[in-house]
C-alpha cells in the first residue's frame, strides 16, 4: 500500500488524501475539480493560511510581500517561476501583509519580503529580503536537503 499526502487545494482550501505516486500525476480537487497543482503561487489570506500550513504535508514556502514593496514587487516574477519548477515538492504561496496584518505580527514580519519555509505547520526557515533566482533556488536546495 503506498503512502497517502494530504495536499490543500490551492482554489477552495480543502484537503485532499492522495497517494504519493500520484502527485505528479496532474490530480484534481475531490471537491472542486480543479488541479492541486497549478505551478503558480497561491494566494493566501487570514483564513487560508492556517488551512495551507496545516493541510499540506509537503513543505510551504510563504512569501509575506506587500504591493508598495519595490523588492517585493521585483521578486514576484522570480518567484512564481520557481513555483511552476518546484511543484509538486513544494507548495508556493504569497500573503499580503498589508490585507492580513495578525498573520504577519503572528510570524514576526518586520520586513520584506520575507520567505518562511513551513513544514506541518512549523517554521523551518527563514530568508528576508528579495532573492534572484539563483538565489532562491540554492536557498531551497539548502534547506530541503
Amino acid at each position: 500500500m503506498s503512502e497517502a499526502l494530504h495536499i490543500t487545494c490551492p482554489h477552495c482550501a480543502t484537503t485532499n488524501r492522495l497517494p504519493a505516486e500520484r502527485s505528479a500525476a496532474s490530480p484534481r480537487c475531490g471537491r472542486c475539480k480543479r488541479p492541486l497543482f497549478s505551478g503558480e503561487p497561491v494566494e493566501l489570506n487570514e483564513d487560508t493560511l492556517a488551512k495551507h500550513l496545516r493541510g499540506n504535508d509537503i513543505p510551504v514556502l510563504v512569501d509575506f510581500w506587500a504591493a508598495w514593496c519595490g523588492p517585493c514587487k521585483m521578486m514576484a516574477p522570480i518567484f512564481a517561476q520557481a513555483a511552476a519548477h518546484w511543484e509538486p515538492r513544494l507548495r508556493f504561496a504569497k500573503l499580503d501583509t498589508e490585507a492580513a496584518p495578525q498573520a504577519a505580527a503572528r510570524y514576526g514580519i518586520r520586513s520584506i519580503p520575507t520567505l518562511i519555509l513551513f513544514r506541518h505547520g512549523r517554521e523551518v526557515a527563514r530568508q528576508s529580503g528579495a532573492l534572484d533566482a539563483t538565489g532562491l533556488d540554492r536557498w531551497l536546495h539548502g534547506q530541503l536537503q
